[in-house]
Parts: structure tokens; sequence; C-alpha cells
């Protein structure tokens, strides 16, 4: 059987590293990053916080509006730091930071102004040592088999810590309250990351990076030149984006409806497990196919199983709709980073994911205060959910105007519009 570290060049004998431990440690940080901590887990804090502080619901889910606008601000200069002077330090500051801020959440107050500050400095502690930052590291090591390696990366590290925090959450906020859960979360995310990260953590030398078109590859500028960037932040970003604003309100969307909470973990668990898993397998098929249209089936699934979760009244329907929401947010996760590393090349990498994930988290971050919004107006979420599912139909069909993501294609010139396909 071939070992996983055959599809990496041999690492310099002078810095022997294991790309397997490495991949562990994104994978880990991955685990414990600001998704699974804090965004998975929003949804399960969104009523008691609300209730405990007076507050309408759109007022506390504002907190990821604005975490959305510093990450979105911040992911690309964060990548283009990590791009000129590496990324380990950087991503263990990170981590610290964010499981600190986390645990300080125990101590907010009904101050709407102070409660804004501390989310907002764990949107930018999260911004540093988040999936995207970690994907850096991860297409730095893999060429052959990169796709498989990032969904391993995000999907199974995501996924894993977006399913358990929510449970974890679930269990310990009707025991300790929503206070204690924060300090408890933030202690777990320290323990399991910390250790981790110190010991496994590694840059990629100059040397191991895979080929010389990724070593060339494109500035930011250069990039937004092209009309595969912006087709990418609208099609895969921002759909992106707003799936995972879905995925923190599975919750509200169906305590409202009369479903228990043990039900609506459930769900969320599923969304995470299908998410996780399927992101390794679009990893995968990328690899083999190259085409974006691939995930276009995989968006419409989404669609589907929005209208499932918002309007669906038996547990089978809900818990189908996990799986489907799952396939077409692991589609969305699993071809961004990718389709990044083979459109535009490594060597500005960082700059140009932050910036592509900025509108992931500026659609992650905003598109709950408008879904609270419409709640507040209308007392469901039926427009959100025709909303979002609009976006998704726009994405699926903007991905035909996409070309093949073939290693050989990453340094051609951009074809005009007209001909891309």
């Amino acid at each position: 059987m071939t070992s996983l570290s055959s599809f990496v060049a041999q690492p310099d004998v002078r810095q022997p590293v294991n790309p397997t431990k490495v991949l562990a440690a994104a994978t880990t940080g991955n685990v414990v990053c600001v998704t699974a901590a804090v965004s998975a887990t929003f949804g399960t804090f969104l009523v008691p916080v609300s209730e405990d502080f007076g507050w309408p619901r759109a007022a506390v889910s504002g907190v990821l509006g604005l975490m959305a606008v510093i990450s979105a601000f911040s992911y690309p200069l964060i990548g283009r730091a990590m791009d000129k002077w590496g990324a380990r330090n950087l991503l263990i500051g990170g981590h610290v930071a964010l499981a600190c801020l986390i645990m300080s959440l125990s101590l907010a107050s009904p101050n709407m102004g102070l409660f804004y500050l501390q989310f907002a400095a764990v949107g930018l502690a999260g911004a540093v040592c988040s999936s995207p930052m970690f994907s850096k590291v991860i297409s730095n090591w893999f060429d052959e088999n990169r796709g498989l390696m990032m969904g391993i990366s995000a999907g199974a590290g995501n996924g894993i810590g977006a399913t358990l925090m929510p449970i974890l959450a679930g269990i310990l906020l009707p025991v300790l309250g929503w206070r204690a859960t924060y300090l408890a979360i933030g202690a777990v995310v320290l323990a399991i990351g910390f250790p981790v990260l110190l010991a496994w953590l590694r840059d990629a030398p100059p040397t191991e990076t895979s080929t010389p078109a990724d070593l060339q590859g494109m500035t930011l500028a250069e990039a937004m030149r092209t009309p595969r960037f912006w087709i990418l932040l609208v099609a895969v970003a921002s759909g992106a984006g707003g799936m995972t604003a879905v995925f923190t309100h599975v919750v509200p969307m169906m305590t409202d409806r009369g479903f228990g909470i043990g039900e609506a973990t459930g769900v969320v668990a599923v969304f995470a497990l299908v998410t996780a898993g399927w992101q390794i397998v679009t990893g995968g098929l990328l690899d083999k196919v190259s085409s974006p249209v691939l995930v276009v089936p995989m968006y419409l699934a989404a669609i589907v199983g929005l209208f499932q979760l918002q309007f669906g009244h038996s547990t089978a329907a809900v818990m189908s709709a996990g799986v489907l929401l799952g396939i077409g947010m692991g589609a969305e996760y699993g071809a961004l980073g990718y389709l990044t590393s083979r459109y535009f090349g490594l060597a500005h990498y960082g700059a140009i994911i932050g910036t592509l994930y900025g509108a992931v988290i500026l659609a992650q971050g905003l598109t709950p205060a408008l879904m609270d919004l419409s709640f507040d107006a209308t007392g469901d979420y039926n427009q959100a959910t025709i909303a979002i599912a609009v976006i998704l139909a726009a994405g699926a069909l903007l991905l035909f105007f996409l070309p093949s993501a073939r290693i050989d294609q990453v340094m051609e010139s951009e074809p005009p519009m007209a001909s891309l396909g």
C-alpha cells in the first residue's frame, strides 16, 4: 500500500519532517477552530443569551456579522503575512488567543458594546488559525492527491469539531449555564489543539512545494483580473458562507417548529459528519476529474435539503435534510481551496485564499443576522430559506463557466469569459 508520505516530495534531510504529522496537526487545528468552537455552537447559545440579556435574537446573532467583517478584512492580510513569513508561529499564536478569548465569553455582560467587542476579538484570533490558513500549510506539503489531503484536514477536522462541540455545548448548557459552558469550550480548545500544533505543525521548506507552476503562481492582483476568481467568489465562496449560516441556525429553525433539542442537535451532528466526509470525497474526486461541474448535483442536493429542513415535519425528513445539506456544504468547502491552488498556484496562495474566504466568512456572519431579522419580522425562517436556495441555484449555474483545474492549466493565460467552460 502506498504510504501517505509518498504523496509529497521527500523532505530535506536537514529538516526531517513527517508529512503525516503535519496533516494530523492541521486536522487537529481545524477540529478546534473558530468554525467548530464558536459558529457551530452559536445556535445552542442563541436563545439562552437572548433571554438572559433581554435582547432580540437579531441583536445577539449580529456578533457573527461583526466577526465576519473583521475576518473578511483580516484574512487577506493574514494570508499575505503567512506567504512572507510562514504559517506555523502565526497559527499557534492565533490558536492560543482564540482559546483564551472563548473562555472570556463567560464574563460577558449585558452591555451590548462590550459584548460585541469580545466577539470581535474572538473573530480576529479565529481568523489567524482558521481553515484557509491551515489549507496553506497542506497545499504546500502535498501535490498529488492534494484535494484529498485538503479534504481530510479541513473536512474531517471541521466535521469532527462541528459535531462534537455542539453536542458538548448541548450537554453542558442545561447543567452549567451558558457562561460556564463557554469557559469549558475554551479550555477544551486549548487542551486539544496547543500540544499537537506545537509538536507537529511545520511549514514546508521551499523545495517541498510541488511544481514549478505552483511555485510561480499568480499574485492576488493578477488573480483578481481573471473571471475565474470572481466566479469562485460568487459561486463557491459566497454559497459556502450561506450554507454555514444555515448550519448555525439548525437548532432554532427546528425548535421553533416544535422539534426537541435532542432531535435538533442530532441533525446538526448529521449535517457536520456528512460535510466532513463529503469534503474528503469532493477533494478526491477533483484530484481525478478536475472539473468543477462535478459539484453541481451536490448543490442541487443542498437546495432539496434546505427545503426539507425548513418545511419537513417528520424526524426522517429533517435527518435526511442534514445529509443533503452536508453533501452541499462539503462540496463547496472541498472545492474552494483545491481550485484556488490549481487555478492560481501557491506563491501567493495565502493572500488569494484569504480574500476568497473573506467572502465565505462575510456571508457566514451576515446571513445569520439577516435570517434573524426575517424571523423577527415574519415569525419564521421561510423567506430566508427561499433566498438562500436561490443563491445556491445561481452558484450551481455559474460553475459551468469554470474551466478544468488540471495542473497543466494552472499558469495558462485566462481565456475570455465567453470561452470559459
